[in-house]
């Protein structure tokens, strides 16, 4: 298995928090389903859903950011694969470039994600739509999803220095083991 840096009981809880992540994903997407037919059954009843359409867009945000990390370690994010296999002997430090400025750019989404969070939490944002939720609690799953693709990065990277191997590896996530 690629890149078992830290013994294995890290990287056990890692990938374990990943695929939970990304089960919580699918959770979501299926609350988008519930949410359409929903709709589509008050319509033909007559009868007003409110807030169906802010609530189906919360379920999308939180079902996107929540899959990101499960994503990058399956293998399912757009890559350069073949710039970096026509590297060659040279693909290992296009790797450590491309995991650095990820982990950069990741952990500055995350903490500005959290202080979105915070924000509108301190400023008691409330939905414009009928629903009037609360913002900040929409945004928690947005946020510690942002959080956990910044720990995924970093957790690549620091595989990839101490072993010379990420751990993006589809074959491992092929089955949803939650």
């Amino acid at each position: 298995m690629k890149g078992q840096a830290g013994g294995g009981t890290i990287r056990k809880i890692l990938d374990r928090l990943y695929t939970t992540a990304g089960a919580l994903a699918a959770v979501c997407l299926m609350a988008i389903l519930i949410i359409i037919v929903g709709q589509m059954v008050c319509r033909w009843l007559g009868i007003a859903f409110p807030g169906s359409t802010a609530y189906a867009g919360y379920f999308m945000a939180s079902a996107s950011f929540l899959a990101f990390a499960y994503a990058l370690n399956a293998d399912s994010h757009i890559r350069v694969s073949l710039l970096l296999h026509a590297l060659g002997e040279r693909r290992h430090f296009a790797e450590y470039w491309c995991f650095g400025i990820g982990t950069a750019a990741t952990w500055w989404l995350a903490w500005y994600a959290c202080k979105f969070v915070y924000l509108s939490w301190k400023l008691n944002e409330i939905s414009q739509e009928q629903d009037m939720t609360p913002l900040w609690i929409p945004q928690i799953p947005m946020a510690f999803g942002a959080v956990l693709l910044a720990v995924c990065f970093l957790d690549n990277l620091i595989t990839l220095v101490i072993t010379r191997r990420h751990n993006i590896d589809g074959s491992r996530y092929t089955q949803m083991d939650v």
